[in-house]
């Protein structure tokens, strides 16, 4: 029988939910009102006096080359911190959930790079590549492998794509692990009676049981990639080699706050935000049938 919460006066309910109410209309409405407001305005070179120009922001937008590359930079991107991030954090999980032995020192470990902030994260991997003497450049160069993130756009993008792997690895794992802790063992025992390998078990039986967790993760993971990532490009590649590792959110930095294209800046941020909430869209109409509760 399904339980309910009655209360004795109309006006306590929306007391108790003003407080988050206040926060969600502060922090979310307000800012996204203001993006929307500022691009369809145009301001002189002073910032003094501001013009309605209606959608030229956004046309002089698709007529940039540079912006409509940033598409296939942050296609790129995010495809590859998600498809790579959720396979490498399943697998540690199911390794993780096999552990017996100094179980929570092997779980701690992998939990740790989650507390870590992300523009740190960003310096601790450019730190590792960049300098001669950083542990990763310094084995590339003893196996003749000569890496320049610098000068090579290919380089750079996997350096950020490594660093913002690692930074939302331990949030993976954690629900990937939560989900097969609470798979009923007795599923695997009897897939195992019947004679499947672990391979024909993890596929048939385990995965089809983490569907709701990696549909789940899959949206987090690509609003992670889409805008939880600046600062580990800001830190680690400032957007560069060029602008190959110029992502949209990063661009939305760069036009407003260094180019000082304020409207600009808005209609990116705008578009980003209508990018974002198509996929989410798309994945809760299309991939979520794929899901089994």
């Amino acid at each position: 029988m399904e339980k309910r919460v009655l209360f004795k006066s109309s006006w306590l309910p929306w007391v108790l939910i003003a407080p988050q109410m206040a926060i969600i209309l502060l922090f979310f409405f307000w800012p996204a009102w203001q993006a929307l407001y500022q691009s369809v305005l145009q301001q002189d070179a002073f910032g003094s006096s501001s013009e309605f120009v209606g959608m030229a922001n956004f046309k002089r937008l698709f007529d940039d080359p540079s912006y409509l590359a940033s598409f296939y930079t942050t296609a790129i991107f995010s495809v590859l911190v998600s498809v790579g991030g959720l396979a490498l954090s399943l697998l540690l999980a199911v390794l993780a959930n096999r552990v017996i032995r100094a179980a929570g020192i092997y779980k701690t470990l992998l939990i740790w790079p989650y507390a870590v902030a992300p523009v740190v994260a960003g310096v601790l991997w450019l730190m590792m590549f960049a300098s001669p003497y950083g542990v990763i450049r310094y084995a590339l160069i003893e196996m003749g492998f000569e890496w320049n993130h610098l000068l090579n756009a290919n380089h750079a993008m996997a350096l950020i794509v490594m660093a913002a792997i690692w930074k939302h690895l331990s949030y993976n794992f954690l629900f990937f692990l939560a989900g097969l802790q609470s798979i009923p063992h007795s599923l695997i025992e009897a897939a195992t009676i019947d004679g499947a390998g672990p391979w024909k078990r993890f596929w048939t039986i385990v995965f089809p049981l983490l569907s709701p967790t990696t549909f789940f993760l899959l949206v987090i993971n690509i609003i992670y990639a889409f805008f939880e990532t600046f600062a580990i490009v800001d830190a680690a590649t400032h957007g560069g080699p060029g602008k190959e590792t110029a992502i949209l959110v990063y661009k939305v930095y760069y036009d407003g706050f260094k180019a000082l294209d304020i409207n600009g800046s808005a209609a990116q941020s705008v578009i980003l935000m209508l990018i974002v909430g198509a996929l989410t869209v798309f994945q809760f109409r299309f991939v979520e049938k794929k899901v089994h509760y």
